[in-house]
């Protein structure tokens, strides 16, 4: 087991990823660099070679899926996972260790926002959208997290081999932060600053598909990990629209004794009935999510005693 992996995930960065393995090395000597390079088409493998990288492969296209490689086959005390387009400076990840080593932090977080992201990025739409992301993730989970989609992080063993990957591209870090949130597992914040691509390397976030992928993923994990409180909204919502069809039937059936509207009060009857469903559906799912917590933390525990049993052994 490694002590501290550098995780790179990487697609057409032949311009950078030099300087960013050379930064890696320069903070954090002991690390071992994995670059994983996702079908470039570039000479972004060689490059990383020649730079002393450990390089390997994942075929199927998107972050998502390099990201579930690299957790799948690395093993490691400490993992920092850092984009290849250097665009964060390594010399905040030597803090970011210290904080899963020795402060038992499973979560270190690569914060940009609180910092020199938005004089630096010259796209106004990804500003937007990160602060949309991060506004809705705190307000939806009652967090405070800093930067929700940095793509420069630290993560525990424990983190690592218990996170479920399920997102294919750029949404990942919503994913991961969200797992880390509903697990109330340790998360801290580190302010780095950011800056901007260097000229003619091309960001491959596309800023509306990707951005509709990270909302839909948001609204996926919120019915997925508070399923109450989810389904208690679309409860509410068909109650109102019922009660507000049927007041005008029960307006006209005061005054005049009678049911002119029938179709408006089965209507009104049958979105009652959904909303009852609706609520209880949120009971039974909410009831699983604790028992899915309860079986997390057991897995959890064997995962850490796993890294004491091989800290031991060394």
């Amino acid at each position: 087991m490694d002590k501290i992996a550098v995780l790179i995930p990487c697609y057409n960065e032949e311009k950078t990823i030099a300087k960013v393995i050379a930064d890696a090395k320069e903070a954090l000597p002991e690390a071992v660099i994995y670059v994983y390079d996702n079908n470039s088409t570039d000479n972004t493998v060689e490059i990383a070679k020649q730079a002393g990288a450990v390089v390997r492969y994942e075929y199927v296209q998107g972050k998502g899926n390099v990201i579930r490689r690299m957790f799948r086959e690395i093993e490691a005390r400490c993992y920092i996972m850092v984009d290849g387009d250097d665009t964060y400076p390594m010399e905040f990840a030597p803090e970011m260790v210290n904080k899963v080593l020795c402060h038992n932090a499973d979560m270190v977080v690569g914060d940009r926002l609180s910092s020199t992201y938005f004089q630096e990025n010259k796209r106004p739409f990804h500003n937007m959208g990160n602060s949309l992301v991060r506004g809705s993730i705190n307000r939806l989970f009652g967090c405070d997290i800093k930067d929700i989609m940095t793509g420069f992080r630290a993560f525990s063993y424990g983190f690592v081999k218990t996170f479920p990957v399920l997102s294919k591209g750029f949404e990942i870090e919503t994913e991961m932060t969200i797992h880390a949130v509903y697990n109330q597992m340790q998360i801290e914040n580190v302010i780095v600053e950011y800056r901007d691509r260097p000229e003619g390397s091309v960001s491959k976030l596309n800023t509306y598909s990707d951005g509709m992928k990270v909302l839909f993923t948001i609204f996926r994990l919120y019915r997925d990990y508070k399923p109450l409180g989810f389904f208690s909204l679309f409860a509410a919502f068909l109650t109102v629209i019922s009660v507000l069809f049927f007041v005008p039937v029960l307006i006209e059936y005061i005054q005049t004794g009678l049911v002119l509207k029938f179709p408006t009060l089965i209507v009104c009857g049958f979105a009652i009935l959904a909303a009852i469903q609706s609520f209880f559906a949120g009971l039974i799912l909410s009831n699983m999510a604790q028992k899915n917590r309860r079986d997390f933390e057991y897995r959890y525990t064997k995962v850490c005693e796993k890294e004491l049993k091989s800290r031991e052994e060394e």
